[in-house]
């Protein structure tokens, strides 16, 4: 009957034991190892930089409670043409003063112009606010365009980008009629197509694409049925 094989001694856990090139005395990990246990704990935190972020909005948005919608009326409905714009200034954020109000564009919806019908009533309600880097732009009538002074951003009519540095079209708000005035809420995005986001992102945040996907909307957005 063949002797059972001998068990092996199990091995050092010093890598000079283990003849290892350019081991040290004491040394358990090689230097090999432990840069390449470095270089995964590098990537391990740089990937976090960009995950937790997002799923920390993705889990707030169904974890906190949003804040309550506000509807703001401008005027009554015959104010506002379908060819051009009309400048309103309404309160974004209450209980601040000036900081909280902002101008928005006014028209009525023109099926001959419009692709892509309003959230709410039959108006086209536009933000000032820039989707490079947030400088409140201006209409230009002349040239039926959107102007932004800072980076020579330009929106065509529709509010799309039609030249410069932003990535996505002009927010825009929801709307209604109550009481025979035409009432402004909650801002939301939209994308190059003008698909409709029910709630908005920041400036600098790309809807198209995977981007719709990498910049969740704000938890802090008014909870409104898209």
């Amino acid at each position: 009957m063949p002797a059972p094989p001998r068990r092996q001694p199990p091995k050092s856990k010093y890598t000079a034991d283990r003849n290892i090139p350019g081991a040290f005395e004491g040394e358990t990990v090689t230097r090999r190892r432990f840069m390449t246990l470095g270089a995964h704990t590098a990537g391990a935190v740089a990937a976090s930089a960009f995950a937790l972020p997002a799923l920390g909005f993705a889990a707030g948005s169904a974890i906190f409670e949003r804040p309550k919608v506000r509807w703001e009326a401008v005027g009554v409905p015959d104010e506002f043409p379908d060819a051009s714009y009309v400048p309103k200034v309404i309160t974004t954020v209450a209980g601040v003063g000036e900081v909280g109000k902002t101008t928005v564009y006014i028209r009525r919806y023109n099926p001959d112009i419009d692709t892509e019908e309003p959230a709410g009533a039959p108006f086209v309600v536009l933000s000032t606010r820039c989707m490079h880097l947030g400088c409140p732009v201006r209409y230009t009538e002349a040239a039926q365009r959107f102007i932004c002074p800072c980076h020579g951003g330009v929106y065509d009519f529709e509010g799309k980008v039609d030249g410069g540095p932003p990535v996505r079209p002009l927010d825009r708000f929801y709307t209604r009629i109550r009481n025979g005035q035409l009432e402004i809420g909650p801002r939301y995005s939209v994308n190059g197509a003008l698909k409709r986001f029910p709630s908005y992102r920041d400036p600098g945040q790309d809807l198209d694409g995977i981007g719709q996907y990498l910049y969740p909307g704000r938890f802090s957005t008014p909870k409104l049925d898209s």
